[in-house]
């Protein structure tokens, strides 16, 4: 993308002179500035928008199975005898 700005005199010498200190091109040195200025990305948006497509896949048999499946590797693997999720609550209380 191409960007066009309008510095003042005073900022671009300014720009201009920090770029030479550092031994770098002027575009570098400016596109280093944006880029630790700017906010990082928004990771929460990008991981909403996948957890929603999960949600939105249809498949309901693999959810019954994955769901099956959490339920007995968290009552087998309990310090317990006792199980998390007893299957006579089935449908009652989980």
């Amino acid at each position: 993308m191409t960007l066009t700005l309008h510095l003042p005199p005073e900022l671009e010498q300014r720009l201009t002179h920090a770029a030479q200190r550092q031994g770098r091109s002027l575009d570098d040195y400016t596109l280093e500035l944006l880029n630790k200025s700017l906010p990082p990305p928004d990771r929460r948006t990008e991981l909403i928008t996948l957890l929603q497509t999960w949600i939105e896949e249809e498949n309901s048999e693999e959810q019954r199975e994955t769901g099956e499946y959490l339920i007995r590797a968290l009552d087998e693997d309990r310090l317990s005898d006792r199980p998390l999720f007893p299957p006579e609550l089935k449908g009652v209380t989980w």
